[in-house]
């Protein structure tokens, strides 16, 4: 660490970020094809998100919920300044990552919860099994309909989070990803 630094992100924060990529491409990339490791990178994310939220009100500063959810007008607010090319730095996350954070949650619990029920109604296996391992082929495929359209759209959402990344990178001139893998970022 430079003395101009200071730290930002805490090691459980920055571990669960890059466990949920390995997680998330793991699942994305195995599908059914690979059914065992498609559905322990499912449990991970599971576990992850639980973790998440927890880490959301109890964590550090810079983790809480209430140091970057704001209302959604301050965040297009924020989108309008950095397409203008006049957005102010943020230490945690700006208005529109705070939002982009809150989207990928979501659409993350919502792929694990169709997963969940995908693997209950094809394979009779998991916790919805119960409830769903009868469900017949046209809830099967409902399901899994529902549970690839979410995986592409949280793929979206990664690849609108990274070109933030790279825009806010240039913007402020630091890198954020040698952040989110360091937890430091410059004071000013």
């Amino acid at each position: 660490m430079h003395e101009n630094e200071i730290k930002v992100w805490d090691p459980l924060l920055r571990l669960f970020h890059w466990l949920l990529v390995v997680a998330f491409f793991t699942a994305y990339f195995t599908g059914d094809e690979w059914l065992t490791p498609h559905v322990w990178a499912g449990y991970l994310i599971i576990g992850l998100l639980v973790f998440r939220l927890l880490w959301g009100f109890a964590g550090p500063r810079h983790a809480r919920f209430s140091d970057f959810v704001c209302p959604p007008r301050v965040a297009l607010d924020y989108v309008k300044d950095v397409l203008q090319g006049r957005a102010k730095r943020y230490l945690g996350h700006n208005p529109a990552g705070g939002w982009m954070i809150l989207l990928m949650l979501a659409a993350l619990t919502l792929i694990s919860i169709s997963g969940l029920a995908v693997y209950a109604a094809e394979e009779q296996a998991g916790p919805l099994a119960g409830l769903l391992g009868q469900a017949g082929e046209g809830w099967e495929e409902a399901f899994e309909e529902l549970h690839e359209f979410l995986a592409d759209f949280t793929l979206l959402l990664v690849i609108i989070h990274l070109g933030g990344v790279v825009v806010e990178s240039l913007l402020h001139h630091e890198n954020l990803v040698r952040a989110m893998i360091n937890g430091y970022k410059r004071r000013a």
